[in-house]
């Protein structure tokens, strides 16, 4: 238990909230705000020096308080009250730290007006609101599952305004959260993790309040499916109606965002009652399986679309940051090959290299979680899957975050890297990656070699047999 009183935490979190709201109601994302700033000419603009000083003081409040309760603080009943006093200040706050949310409303007017935002750019309608929308995301298909697409619809259709749209958005984050508080605990005590750790960590990390309501954004929605399955399959092992309640729920999960499949195969494990043998695993995780499968038909086939969302993927790699790993080592490449008179592009290389590895890993992952849990395993397959993607933006790392709060006996880990995301967008959008490549894309790529060191390390110290006494 951390030496800081859980009532001085809970006030201190609530006023870096509050200091964040301010920023988005000085400098946030607003629709007619400039599309692309930078950190100067932010503080040299109206309120500059005031918007990013609260900004730093309250994400790094939230922070402090966040990491000094990391065990849960008091109770379970604690935790959710204190998330639920700092969501409330970016509820009723304009768009914070990303302007997705507009991208969400266009591409829902699009398939309104009947074009399929698989096949074309929001431009082509045109949005009613397309001077809102990133200039990068404008003319590229959405890369969101059949759900969210048919959600984002039914928002602009029953609204018709984008300000109510926006409202309607960051009410749906809030559900997404609500039911995870639901899913968290019920999956933390199937893993042997106190419950109140688990809700903390995952809830109450600021990334939840910034990102996923301020934004909002819709992994939350999809969390909110994937843990819900995941709690469902977990608490029901060899009943196979319950278990198709869970793949049901882990196919929704895939059609707000297809990221959610990689946790379908650990999900299927940890459906098996008693050892693992083939036989119980075609008998108790094809339920799983063939929910997940029957909810992503289903929806796809009930929406009229067709599986256009899953080649729209490959245009996340528009964007280009530090953040991800294998983009961060491909400009260390270029980097060091420019003063030597050579012009190397390696991103497509290391991206390759990374999707083939994620890929490798990811089965041998699913292979050794046979024989033991898969539930952690899941939610290491997801830190995985973002540490390899080509564009890692900050509240990627709420979707590991979430299964390993409920999962992992070691937190430590995650956590760090949940806090230094948290500091990485400005409160309109601008990511700081954008503007510290030279030094980030080295750091990360000096990283990635020391934690490949450590791994390889480790994996031969554990093969080393113990010398007798």
């Amino acid at each position: 238990m951390s030496g800081v009183p859980s009532h001085l935490a809970r006030w201190t979190g609530l006023a870096g909230s509050m200091l964040l709201a301010l920023t988005a109601f000085l400098g946030g994302a607003f629709p007619s705000g400039p599309l692309r700033s930078t950190p100067v000419s932010i503080w040299q603009g109206p309120n500059g020096p005031l918007i990013l000083a609260a900004w730093v003081v309250g994400t790094g409040l939230m922070a402090y308080a966040w990491w000094a309760l990391r065990d849960g603080g008091p109770s379970t009943r604690w935790a959710l009250v204190t998330v639920g006093l700092w969501l409330l200040p970016l509820l009723i706050a304009p768009p914070f730290g990303s302007r997705d949310v507009y991208a969400y409303a266009c591409q829902g007017a699009s398939f309104v007006g009947g074009i399929s935002p698989y096949e074309q750019g929001v431009s082509a309608l045109p949005c009613p609101w397309l001077d809102s929308v990133s200039v990068i995301w404008r003319d590229t298909p959405a890369p969101y599952g059949p759900l969210f697409v048919l959600i984002a619809g039914a928002v602009v259709k029953a609204t018709g305004s984008l300000t109510a749209s926006i409202v309607v958005f960051r009410a749906l984050s809030l559900l997404g959260v609500v039911l995870t508080a639901w899913a968290l605990p019920v999956l933390a005590r199937r893993a042997g993790v106190p419950a109140k750790r688990a809700v903390w960590l995952a809830l109450g990390c600021p990334l939840v309040a910034a990102h996923l309501i301020g934004g909002p954004h819709n992994d939350v929605l999809m969390l909110a499916a994937l843990v819900g399955g995941l709690a469902v399959v977990a608490s029901h092992r060899g009943r196979r109606a319950m278990l198709l309640v869970g793949g049901l729920l882990l196919g929704v999960a895939v059609s707000i965002k297809v990221t959610a499949v990689v946790v379908v195969p650990f999900a299927a494990l940890a459906a098996t009652a008693g050892p693992y043998r083939i036989r119980t695993l075609i008998r108790d995780g094809g339920w799983v399986v063939g929910g997940a499968v029957a909810a992503v038909v289903a929806v796809t086939v009930a929406g009229g679309l067709d599986f256009g969302w899953v080649g729209g993927l490959s245009q996340g790699g528009a964007a280009i940051a530090w953040t991800s790993p294998p983009t961060a080592v491909g400009q260390t490449i270029g980097y060091l090959a420019a003063p030597f008179g050579g012009h190397v592009d390696a991103l497509p290389a290391t991206r390759g290299i990374a999707v083939v590895l994620l890929a490798v890993l990811l089965v041998w992952l699913w292979w050794r979680a046979r024989t033991r849990d898969p539930l952690y395993y899941a939610g290491l397959a997801l830190a995985l899957t973002v540490a390899l993607a080509p564009v890692v933006h900050p509240w990627y790392w709420t979707w590991p975050l979430f299964v390993l709060a409920a999962t992992a006996q070691r937190t430590r880990w995650f956590v760090v890297v949940a806090l230094v995301a948290s500091f990485l967008v400005l409160p309109d959008g601008t990511g700081l990656p954008r503007y510290t490549k030279t030094v980030g894309a080295p750091l990360m790529t000096l990283l990635v070699i020391v934690v490949v060191i450590w791994l390889v390390r480790s994996a031969r110290a554990a093969r080393q047999p113990v010398a007798a006494d």
